[in-house]
């Protein structure tokens, strides 16, 4: 059910960001009158799924979700329909238009996605609010990953700040730290300050590693709430709503203590004391190979942190909203100094439809919906400003050097680089897909 919930909303999200790049197209060929001969949310090689005609232009839903187009009359695209391109040019065809209209008609749909995400980013804020979780407010510190204890955090750390300036929202301090290529990070260590210092070679571990550095530090209290498929506790006669008190004798102040010790006894027998309804029961159970107990359990964050709630009005929404696109789209930027990076081999974490399908929560939230939404309206609209033919940003270039050196080039070279353009967007496409089939069953 958690699959089918993460594939309709990322499926709708698409949906719409799709439409609405394709529409700033075609909004701008129809301003400059230029024939749109179809209208496609994704792709209709071979068949669609749905077509109709309104005047001029068709309309239709494809089977193959990589996208959508509008074909333009005159215009060299996905289509490569080079019939059209031997007949003589029509004042109504795209390339009889001057390079200025062109260059607006290529942009349209990267600026359509920008002006969303910035429209969705100002109405989340407006319904919603703004709530996050005060590095101040983390008062038991963190628990630390074996990614962090190699950087060389401790459990118990309490942030400060990175690199001497104070972030505000504990969970914006990871991502500080890669995107900013931090040096160092000051934490709170016994009661004195600490500098945790940051090599390139730890943040390329970090990246490489796609595991948490740390999370938040929890008081211990494990009351059971389900079982997985094969749990030693539960064959061991453990129940829902038993609350684990003692392992071996031994009590917990805070989680990472507990996670310890079944660590340390990995395929080991544990004697688990419980509260089972205010009687102490001493369970013996065999932990699996990798020290777990095949246990769940629920921490209501909410009443142990005190998380910060922002709310806005109408038009405090909007500088709101604008910052955070701004702010989104300049981290996304910075991320593409990890992707070319020997170091961090950030090419390796590139994902396809499932990495962006589990971007999206397991349960239907329209907040986080809407949020996901503006985050990929984003993305589309940086990655189709590329100038890789095939996409805006190549069509884009290529009537920049129109209009720069007056040439115009030729319809043969624009044919050829289309397809150079599409191979390589189709081998990646391959190689991000094939990425998140090896991640799932190297996990």
């Amino acid at each position: 059910m958690i699959i089918l919930i993460k594939a309709a909303q990322f499926f709708l999200s698409l949906s719409i960001l799709v439409i609405i790049h394709e529409f700033g197209h075609f909004i701008f060929a129809k301003i400059f009158k230029c024939r749109v001969e179809k209208f496609y949310l994704f792709f209709d090689i071979g068949f669609r799924l749905f077509r109709t005609k309104r005047g001029e232009t068709e309309y239709g839903v494809g089977w193959l979700p990589l996208g959508g187009y509008v074909k333009i009359a005159g215009m060299i695209d996905e289509s490569m329909d080079k019939e059209q391109m031997k007949q003589p040019p029509q004042p109504y065809e795209f390339r009889s238009k001057p390079a200025w209209q062109r260059l607006l008609i290529m942009i349209a749909g990267v600026v359509m996605n920008f002006i969303a995400a910035l429209i969705i980013y100002i109405g989340v804020l407006y319904a919603w609010g703004d709530q996050y979780l005060p590095t101040s407010s983390v008062k038991y510190g963190i628990e630390v990953s074996d990614i962090g204890r190699e950087v060389g955090f401790m459990n118990g750390d309490k942030i400060l700040s990175v690199d001497n300036v104070p972030i505000e929202d504990f969970h914006k301090i990871t991502s500080t730290i890669i995107l900013e290529e931090a040096k160092s990070v000051q934490v709170e260590r016994n009661g004195e300050r600490v500098d945790v210092e940051i090599s390139t070679q730890d943040i390329a571990n970090i990246v490489k590693s796609k595991k948490q550095v740390f999370s938040l530090r929890l008081p211990f209290k494990l009351v059971v709430k389900s079982f997985a498929k094969e749990s030693p506790a539960k064959a061991a006669g453990m129940l829902v709503n038993d609350e684990i008190i003692m392992v071996n004798g031994q009590t917990f102040e805070f989680h990472d203590q507990f996670s310890s010790v079944l660590r340390e006894n990995k395929g080991n027998e544990l004697l688990i004391t419980v509260n089972r309804q205010d009687q102490l029961i001493d369970i013996p159970v065999t932990l699996t190979q990798e020290g777990m107990l095949g246990v769940s359990w629920e921490n209501n964050f909410q009443n142990i942190f005190e998380f910060k709630t922002l709310k806005y009005g109408f038009f405090e929404s909007i500088p709101a909203g604008i910052a955070r696109g701004w702010e989104t789209s300049v981290n996304y930027l910075k991320q593409f100094k990890l992707i070319f990076n020997k170091e961090t081999k950030g090419y390796e974490s590139l994902g396809g439809f499932i990495t962006i399908g589990n971007i999206f929560p397991g349960v239907w939230n329209w907040q986080a919906f809407w949020d996901m939404t503006a985050f990929l309206s984003i993305i589309l609209a940086i990655m189709n400003i590329l100038p890789i033919p095939a996409l805006d940003g190549g069509h884009v270039l290529f009537v920049l050097f129109e209009m720069i050196t007056g040439r115009k080039p030729s319809e043969k070279f624009l044919e050829y680089a289309q397809i150079a353009g599409l191979s390589l967007l189709l081998i990646l496409v391959v190689y991000a897909n094939a990425n998140d089939i090896i991640r799932l069953f190297t996990k």
